[in-house]
Order: C-alpha cells, then structure tokens, then sequence
C-alpha cells in the first residue's frame, strides 16, 4: 500500500534506480537531451527576431529609396528653366571681338565665348552699281577674283542664249542663268543673283548692299582666320561690243581696275549664333540657344543662375563689358535638398534595425545553434553579390549624397536613377536571403519544439505510473485491509463465544 501511495503521488512508476535502473537512467537521458533543446529555444526566438528587425530596417529603406526614385524622376520631368531674350545690335562695321561669354550655372567657372561674328572676307564695290547694257553682241565684264590669297579665278559676264538671259563663265564652267532680266538695264540685284548661281561651288556669295540697295558686296564664306581672310578683284575690264553706250567700269561698282582687297567681318544671324551654341560641347545640355522671333533666347539649363558676359539687362547683346543674370530652377534645386534628407534617412533605419545588440544592417554576424552538440548551426549575415559581408548603408548601397549641378542635365539625373534601381535590387536580394533564413529558423524551431515534444513522452512511457491502475490496486489493498480486520474481529468474537459456553 505504501508503494502505491508513493507512486499516486509522485505520478511515476519509477522514481529512482532502485525502482527500474534501466528506464531510469534511459528517462534521465531524454529529459536531459529535451532540456538542452529547449535551452537554444531561447536564441531561435530571439534570433527570429533580430531577422525581423532586419527586415523591418530593409523594407522602410526599399520605402525611402523608392521615394528618392520619385524625386529624380519630379527632377527629371521638370522643366521650369528661367531664360531671356536679346537683340543683336554690333553697329555699323564689327571689329571680330564682339561676343557672349558663359560663366556660372553648369558652365562653371571657367568661361566658354561664343563670337557674335563672322570672320568672313567682306569686299563692297566703291560705288553704287548702274543698270549696265548687254544689249549688243560683244558686251561684256570680265575681272579675276582670288579668296583668302587662293589662285585668281577668271569671270567674264556677257549676253545669254535668250533674249532674258545672262552668261556666266568662271574658269571654265559656263553657266547660262536664265534668269527675267532686262539686259538692256541688269540692276545689281539681277546681276547679284546671276553671280551667286555660278559661285555656289566657289563658296563665294555676292549681294547688294548700301543705302541704295545697289552696292555690290562680295563674301567668303571659307575664311575661318580673320588675319588672313581676303577677297581680290583684278583686272576689272569692260567692253563694247556692237555700239551705244559703252559699259563703264564705274557702271559695275568699281572705281578703278586693279587690287581691292579688304578684310572684314559679319554679324551673325541669329540663327548661326543658335547653331553656334548648339555645336559647342562645353555648352551642351547646360545652355539652350532658340530664335525667338529674331532674338536670341537663351535658356539656363541649370539649379544655379548662369552669367551672361556681352549682353544688357536691357535685352540687347553686343559684346560690350556689361553682363546680365539668366536665374536658375528652383524646383529641381528645391528638390536637391530633400533628395539629400532622404538619403541621411537611409543610415539611420540601418543603425535602427537591431536586436538584443546585434544589427545585421550593419554587418554583424547572427549564429544560431540547432542541436544540443553544436553541430548544427547557421550564420546569417549581410553579404554583396561577391558573397563578402557588408553593412547596408549609402556607401554600400552606391547613393551618393548630391550637389545642385547634379540636377542640372537630364542625363545625370537618368544616371542617378539607375544608380537607386541598382540599389533597389540588391536590396530586395538581400531581403530574399534574410527571408530564406527566416525561413529556416522558423522551420528548426519547430522541429525542435516537436523533438522535445516527442523526448518528453518518451520519457514519460518509461517512467509515469498508471494512475488508473495504481487507484484500481490502492482500492483493492484498502478492501483487503478491511476483510482481514473485519475477519480478525469476527475470529475474536468467536474465540468470547466459545468462552461464555465454558
């Protein structure tokens, strides 16, 4: 009875070696095996969550840079350029010095000019030209002309194969240019657009030009040196073919046969200048140049205002001392600063994301162990696509604090955006590969709570008593207990009995 006792309350069948030394001992081990296990129980929860708070850091530096994509891409899209107009106004007779100079805005300190002239040879007849006469067979102009000290190229000028048209010869190519004209009176208009057909190969363009409209003016369009840009005319001679009035030299422009030679230069039109602008690489995405209805718009392409050398504030340029300031964008250099508070953002939810002191943001290593040998453990850890361990932060993530000029050119704002793409995708890898731990830790927690689970019975099979069986086997010592009193009691009454009868 008091073995059962003892084992109804303490539930087990075998409470020490002497009871049954081999489901003893055999218990012993499984429960010192299910405690161990449950010991590192602990480190898998505490580990799952220093995996979560990585993750946690992960996803709201995905939010930010996500965001920062947004702000490139606002930048990017935004094109409140300031920009001014000017008029070109150089006088009378350009010296070639005349220019625009850029500094400041994405130019930078060091200045880029443009010329706002021509450094072309520029040689106008002496007088205004008279309606000459080619009426008769026979008349003709004959003259020489030579480009930037180049070989003389011979001209004669004479009547056409039509009644309406004039003959040109240069060198050897004849050009028959039928053109409406009167010969008895070719005004200088006629005979300007007779010269420029048969000199478009030449390079050579005539106009007329003067108060009256009827002075001859010869261009170079070669030259490029203006110290050794030149025109010569020679051997300017007239002739007379069939009677009435002879031509004169005079008649042509020309006061006198011989050298005339002069080195000049033009002002640009607006749109050379627009040209000019467009072709200079170091003005490229930083200035635009438009015509602006005969004015040159220009336009600051940048978060910084840009100075103009040459022009008025008033509008005109003409390549004086004075200078005007074209302003800058606002938005985008607005948005220089709140792409760089994002970015400050970035290293701090990475000094954030940690747990119990270990922050996997920061390249802290995270070792759990799964079995109570140590032989099964993982190390988890920030890695780049080199498998070397790295912290998550701005350096490693290749976001580069930034600077008003970035924002200037659409192209290092593209650059930047595939910068915060790159970014974003080892980003969502590394959260691919704390979630694949995750997973792992989860999966061994459970199998260990499973393992314990199954120990524990184990140990119970060998040890616990049946409470049914020993209550069963209580009441049946209690019952006998009982009966044998009872039947000593009978035994003694019978034993007086026996004595009353004596």
């Amino acid at each position: 009875m008091a073995k059962t006792q003892e084992r109804l309350a303490t539930g087990l069948k075998v409470n020490s070696a002497l009871d049954n030394p081999t489901n003893f001992f055999t218990a012993s081990a499984l429960n010192s095996r299910a405690g161990d296990m449950a010991n590192l129980l602990d480190s898998m929860s505490n580990g799952i969550k220093t995996i979560e708070a990585a993750d946690n850091g992960i996803k709201s530096i995905v939010k930010t840079v996500e965001t920062m994509q947004s702000t490139l891409r606002q930048a990017r899209q935004d094109k409140s350029f300031k920009s001014e107009s000017y008029s070109i106004a150089l006088g009378g007779s350009p010296s070639g010095t005349e220019d625009i100079e850029f500094t400041g805005g994405a130019v930078g300190a060091t200045a880029v000019k443009v010329g706002l002239t021509d450094s072309k040879a520029v040689l106008t007849a002496a007088s205004n030209y008279a309606n000459l006469d080619f009426d008769q067979a026979g008349d003709n102009v004959t003259f020489s002309i030579a480009q930037n000290g180049g070989s003389a190229i011979a001209v004669k000028i004479e009547q056409g194969t039509n009644a309406e048209s004039l003959k040109i010869t240069v060198g050897s190519t004849v050009t028959d240019n039928i053109a409406t004209v009167d010969r008895t009176a070719v005004t200088g208009a006629e005979m300007a657009t007779a010269l420029t057909t048969a000199f478009d190969a030449a390079d050579l363009s005539i106009d007329v030009a003067g108060a009256t409209g009827s002075k001859l003016t010869f261009t170079s369009e070669t030259a490029t040196d203006p110290a050794t840009s030149s025109i010569a005319i020679t051997g300017a001679a007239v002739a007379n073919g069939g009677g009435g009035t002879p031509l004169a030299l005079a008649d042509f422009g020309f006061a006198a046969a011989g050298a005339l030679t002069q080195t000049g230069h033009e002002a640009k039109t607006v749109d050379e200048i627009v040209s000019q602008i467009s072709a200079t690489a170091a003005l490229t995405d930083k200035v635009r140049a438009t015509n602006d209805n005969g004015r040159l718009r220009l336009e600051n392409l940048s978060t910084t205002e840009l100075t103009v050398t040459g022009v008025t504030s008033g509008g005109v340029a003409s390549g004086g001392a004075t200078s005007d300031t074209i302003g800058r964008n606002d938005v985008r250099r607005n948005l220089v600063t709140q792409f760089n508070e994002l970015r400050d953002q970035l290293d701090k939810f990475s000094d954030d994301a940690s747990f119990n002191g270990i922050n996997l943001l920061r390249g802290d290593k995270l070792k759990l162990t799964f079995n109570e040998t140590g032989s099964s453990t993982i190390e988890i850890q920030a890695k780049d696509e080199a498998g070397v361990a790295t912290a998550i932060n701005n350096t490693s993530l290749g976001i580069d604090l930034v600077v008003e000029s970035d924002f200037d050119a659409d192209a290092t704002l593209d650059t930047k955006l595939s910068e915060l793409k790159d970014a974003l995708d080892f980003m969502r890898s590394q959260s691919s590969s704390f979630g694949s731990n995750l997973s792992i830790v989860q999966n061994r927690t459970d199998f260990t709570k499973n393992m314990i689970n199954t120990l524990e019975t184990g140990a119970a099979n060998l040890t616990l008593a049946d409470t049914n069986e020993e209550a069963a086997n209580l009441l049946a010592l209690q019952t006998r207990q009982q009966l044998s009193s009872t039947a000593l009691s009978m035994a003694s009454q019978a034993d007086q009995a026996v004595l009353r009868l004596f």
